[in-house]
């Protein structure tokens, strides 16, 4: 007798076969299937891959060029700043000398006004031109209203201020 499980029929064994080789091929179907998208996808994954370094090599060139402009606006800033301290210390150093010459102004017109009175005590004894006594000229006190007596209103270099 012969073993039955030793032996298989012929029919049997060539379906299993048959079943063997289709499971087989819908493997390889079903694998292909899934491998070309994955095969599409490492594709794409590779060329961006490039893509990227480029832009990083692209946004490193960019940076330290950022970085050297950085660095010439900060010395422009400092440059600026140091001329603005100056022009800071060229008005002080204005506004002093103002005050020294409205100082100097001041004191000029009294000065000034104190010379007027002698001048016109000296005016009122002799009678210059005939005209109420009063001078009509303009010598070194200034410019004189023959009219009133009293002194036309100039202004020196220093009203200007």
């Amino acid at each position: 007798m012969t073993d039955p499980t030793t032996e298989l029929p012929s029919t049997e064994e060539q379906q299993k076969k048959e079943a063997l080789a289709a499971f087989t091929a819908t493997l390889h179907s079903v694998g292909t299937n899934l491998e070309a998208p994955l095969r599409d996808r490492a594709a794409t994954i590779t060329s961006n891959a490039a893509a990227l370094d480029r832009q990083e090599a692209e946004l490193a060139e960019h940076t330290a060029r950022l970085a050297k402009q950085n660095a010439q606006w900060s010395g422009f800033a400092d440059e600026t700043r140091e001329g603005l301290k100056e022009i800071g210390d060229v008005q002080n150093w204005a506004e002093m000398i103002e005050r020294d010459l409205l100082v100097l102004e001041e004191m000029m017109d009294g000065v000034e006004l104190k010379e007027d009175e002698v001048h016109e005590e000296e005016m009122d004894g002799g009678g210059m031109n005939g005209v109420n006594g009063l001078g009509e000229g303009n010598g070194q006190y200034g410019l004189w209203n023959g009219g009133n007596g009293k002194k036309k209103e100039t202004r020196s270099w220093l009203h200007w201020w």
